[in-house]
């Protein structure tokens, strides 16, 4: 999957301005090397919040900007509905039970 990934940016980047990617897989950082020379901007969304941090420092420091996925889920993200808020088709099939035939 990653080196698909990998082929489609970088035959992609004939056309694109600026691409997002959400890893922090170091084995991109030449793919963000490559789109970068090609003058895509490049954006990872990764988190250095978790233990251990889920981006490698050489695809961080490659990267054009560095989006932290903790605060871009607080920007993006919606409020859990509070349980009195579920619907009523929530609730009717909550303790549905499925026989095998």
């Amino acid at each position: 999957m990653d080196v698909e990934l990998a082929v489609d940016a970088i035959e992609a980047a004939s056309w694109l301005d600026h691409l997002v990617l959400f890893s922090g897989d170091s084995d991109f950082r030449p793919v963000v090397a490559a789109l970068q020379r090609r003058g895509v901007r490049v954006s990872v969304v990764s988190t250095l919040r978790s233990n251990p941090p889920m981006i490698s420092d050489e695809l961080r420091r490659q990267a054009d900007q560095f989006i932290e996925l903790a605060d871009l889920a607080r920007r993006v993200g919606r409020a859990a509905r509070p349980e009195s808020a579920r619907a009523p088709a929530d609730e009717a099939h909550e303790h549905d039970e499925y026989e095998a035939d």
